[in-house]
Order: structure tokens, then C-alpha cells, then sequence
């Protein structure tokens, strides 16, 4: 008989109804050209919704062109890129899936070069060679990533403000496109972790300094952004819950921003960790299977947050140790579902919520249900031999 997983029970945050917890991460690919999406986006992430999750987050979508990170990133600061987004969200949607945007500025970490292609470093004479040429950057402080990248403009008070109207205008353009889900992106070393650090924030001004000062900005977009988004729509904000170097963000400054986060409308916390001084998929400490479980789990007990767990998370039955042991409300999968789209499907199975292939599309469960059975009947024939 069938049993019922945390995993695979519904959920219901806001007015949006997930059929399970299980959320395909944001995940650059890099594809895109000048922000719009094409026929690669609609593919990649019309299998992750055709794999059973419950929640399809795009790659995150840059709200500015100069808030890119490379020349390929998927944007989303034009009307212009509506309909083709629109049109991802539709083939989501049609296939039992929340369809959810992740908002992101890259702020230093912008003009750089794809990670698959030209080497994760900044755009020098071969890019530009190629037609693809370095813009300026900025950020909260004027200090550069490394040597040999582009030392970024410090952003005055005025221009904080108006990055802040463009979210607020991006925001009601997501809308339009019918996004279920809205995330802020102030992790990885973007713009609004920047903001967070006092590794990269040395700003004198009420935008830096203290604790409250380097949160302002995040927490007046989060307030800015519930304000415009509708009420029933949650609203999710992804952090590095620790920088993992010295005198960087700390676990006990997320647990503090989680709570004044929850006070402006914010419902779920992304706990991801890392990325500050290097790649976005780097960490400082020791990377074993569910290593930020143990973050999500400290911001959700200490601040009454929702939270989504998120970092080698590699089977059902581990996630759904994580839910049942309530550090995380949500699952994120990434690499696990490139390897695998129909990790959610397959998990489903393993954990015993449903006989083989009942779940998968109609066009694939009846062919390998019959070849299930075929093999199983093979199996038992040469048993008897």
C-alpha cells in the first residue's frame, strides 16, 4: 500500500499550491541572448517540470543589463522579454509545476565570462575579439574581485534608490509573465550579498557600516518588492547564510536578517552559503552530502521562517529525512537534476508514495510500465530455467 512522504505532500504557501516540496534550483546555463530565452531554456526546464517537481525556478534573471554576470545570462529588464518567458511559464504550468523567477544584480561579479565556455574569469581581448565586451560594474564599495578584474563604481545613495525602482518595475513585469514565485537573489557574491558582507561593504553612509546598515538595502528591496508583488504570491529570498572567512557574514547575522525578513513579507529563505570571493558554486567548508542542511535548519528554529534546504542533496530518502527532522520546509535539487531530471519521479518510487511510472508523463509511464513488466516476467522465466 501506498504511504505518504513529507516529500510528496502538498503544500501550500500563500495562494500558490505546490504538489510537493521538491524545488528545481536556479541554475545558470549561460544560453541566453541579450536576455531573451529560447528554445534551450524552454527545454531544459520543460524536463524538470516534466520530472515531477513541484516548483521550476529559471536560471536567475538579470534586472538590469549591466547586472548580468555574463554576455549569456537570461534578463528580464525589458517588455520586450516578457512573451518569451511567458512562454516557458505556460509549458510549466501545463505540466503540474509552479513556475518561479529568481531576481539577481550581479554587482561586481558582472562582465564576466561564461564558466563553460571562456573560464569563469572577467572578459579580456579574446571576448572581445568575439564581439562580446566588458561594461562597467558596480557595487557597494569600490573594490574589485580580485586582481586583474574590473574595479567596480561604488554606488551612491540616488543610485541605490533607483536600482531599487527598476526591481519594483521588474517585479510587475514578472507579473505580467505569470510567475507563481518571486526570489530575491542576495547570495554568491552578488550584489546584494555584497551589501550583506563587511568583507565588501566599507560604506560610511546608512547603507554600510553596522549590521542594520549593510541589511538595509536587502530588506528595503524585500519591503519594496512585497509591496508590488501580489499578496497571494509568495516571496522568497535566497542568502549565503555564512561567507566561511574571516570577518565575513556569520550564521548569527542570517538568523538576525531572517527575522526582519519575515517581518516585510518574505516567506521562505533559501539557505545556499558561500561564493563571496570566488565562484558562485564554491564553499568554505567541507562539502558532504547536505552540508547546509544544519544552516537552514538554525535560521527555521531560531526565526519561526519557512526554509529551503539546498546542497548535495542526492536522494528522496535523505530529503526526506531533512523534512521529517524539520530543518527545511522545501527541498532544492541542482546538479542532482541535470544528472537526473526525473529525480522527483524516481524518489517518488523509492519512497514508496507510488507504483512504478503512475506519476510520469502519460507518453512515457504506459511504454515503461510494459516494459517493466516485461523484464520482470524475463526475470522470472530465467529463474525457472
Amino acid at each position: 500500500m501506498a504511504t505518504r512522504a513529507l516529500l510528496f505532500t502538498p503544500t501550500e504557501l500563500r495562494g500558490v499550491s505546490l504538489k510537493n516540496r521538491i524545488v528545481i534550483s536556479p541554475m545558470c546555463t549561460y544560453s541566453a541572448k541579450d536576455g531573451f530565452v529560447n528554445d534551450w531554456q524552454l527545454v531544459h526546464l520543460g524536463k524538470m517540470a516534466q520530472g515531477g517537481a513541484g516548483l521550476i525556478f529559471t536560471e536567475a534573471a538579470a534586472v538590469d543589463r549591466h547586472g548580468r554576470i555574463t554576455h549569456g545570462d537570461v534578463g528580464i529588464w525589458s517588455d520586450e522579454h516578457v512573451e518569451r518567458l511567458a512562454r516557458i511559464v505556460s509549458f510549466i504550468k501545463a505540466n503540474g509545476a509552479a513556475a518561479a523567477i529568481q531576481l539577481a544584480h550581479a554587482g561586481r561579479k558582472a562582465s564576466m565570462q561564461r564558466t563553460w565556455q571562456e573560464g569563469n574569469g572577467p572578459l579580456d581581448d579574446t571576448d572581445r575579439a568575439r564581439g562580446e565586451d566588458a561594461w562597467n560594474v558596480v557595487a557597494p564599495s569600490a573594490i574589485p574581485l580580485d586582481q586583474g578584474w574590473l574595479e567596480p563604481h561604488e554606488l551612491t545613495t540616488d543610485e541605490i534608490h533607483e536600482l531599487q525602482h527598476h526591481w519594483r518595475l521588474v517585479a510587475q513585469r514578472a507579473v505580467r509573465v505569470g510567475f507563481d514565485v518571486l526570489e530575491i537573489h542576495s547570495a554568491h557574491g552578488y550584489l546584494g550579498h555584497e551589501f550583506l558582507s563587511p568583507v565588501t561593504n566599507k560604506r560610511a553612509d546608512e547603507y554600510g557600516g553596522d549590521l542594520a546598515g549593510r541589511m538595509r538595502s536587502t530588506l528595503e528591496l524585500a519591503q519594496t518588492l512585497r509591496s508590488v508583488w501580489p499578496d497571494d504570491k509568495p516571496l522568497f529570498t535566497r542568502i549565503s547564510s555564512v561567507d566561511g572567512i574571516d570577518g565575513g557574514w556569520t550564521i548569527e547575522d542570517s538568523v538576525t536578517l531572517a527575522q526582519e525578513l519575515k517581518a516585510r513579507g518574505v516567506d521562505i529563505v533559501d539557505c545556499s552559503s558561500g561564493g563571496l570571493m570566488e565562484s558562485a558554486t564554491a564553499a568554505h567548508i567541507k562539502r558532504l552530502p547536505g552540508f547546509q542542511v544544519p544552516f537552514s535548519d538554525r535560521i527555521r528554529r531560531a526565526t519561526g521562517i519557512k526554509t529551503m534546504a539546498v546542497g548535495l542533496i542526492l536522494g528522496g530518502e535523505q530529503a526526506e529525512q531533512i523534512l521529517r527532522s524539520e530543518q527545511a520546509d522545501l527541498i532544492a535539487i541542482g546538479r542532482e537534476a541535470l544528472h537526473n531530471p526525473n529525480w522527483a519521479l524516481h524518489a517518488e518510487t523509492q519512497l514508496g508514495c507510488r507504483g512504478h511510472f503512475e506519476s510520469w508523463p502519460e507518453q512515457y509511464g504506459w511504454c515503461l510500465d510494459k516494459r517493466q513488466q516485461s523484464m520482470q516476467r524475463q526475470h522470472k522465466n530465467q529463474a525457472a530455467v
